[in-house]
């Protein structure tokens, strides 16, 4: 109460050094520190330097076309790709996803689609140094090692 001091947010939610304007698109692979606003379009992968604390944020009007790798991750725009979250993911009411996601710890409001696989990763340092890689689940790998092609099954068994 009073003499206490409020612990100050680690990263100020309002504090990125590069912005993408919505008149603005990006052709290729993005690298990046820090945070990351996009408001414009993204035409490749989005990756965040490994060892640090980058946020990359999406607007409602940003786009990214290409997977998405980054510590903490604020959808409201649209990705076709695949997202890789290895700490936050926070996906806001006009987030629309076409791609597996793959996350540590995730926060979805009401609204938000994701077309594709959700996928949870207890090691986030596995999610960065992912490369585009399949996931399966152990169910499907033993279905196709007893020589079943797919996964449903028949009455007559």
């Amino acid at each position: 109460m009073l003499g206490k001091k409020k612990q100050k947010p680690r990263r100020p939610s309002g504090h990125f050094d590069t912005l993408v304007s919505s008149r603005t698109t990006v052709e290729g692979d993005v690298h990046f520190s820090g945070g990351l606003h996009v408001d414009g379009t993204i035409r490749g992968r989005v990756v965040a330097e490994e060892g640090g604390d980058a946020v990359l944020r999406v607007s409602e009007v940003g786009a990214v076309e290409g997977d998405i790798v980054a510590p903490h991750v604020i959808i409201n725009g649209t990705v076709h790709g695949d997202v890789y979250a290895a700490t936050h993911l926070e996906l806001a009411e006009k987030a629309s996803i076409h791609g597996n996601v793959y996350y540590n710890l995730i926060e979805m409001a009401m609204g938000a689609s994701v077309n594709g696989s959700l996928v949870h990763q207890n090691e986030p340092v596995g999610l960065l140094g992912r490369d585009k890689q399949q996931v399966s689940t152990p169910a499907i790998e033993e279905d196709k090692a007893e020589g079943h092609d797919d996964a449903t099954v028949s009455d007559k068994e």
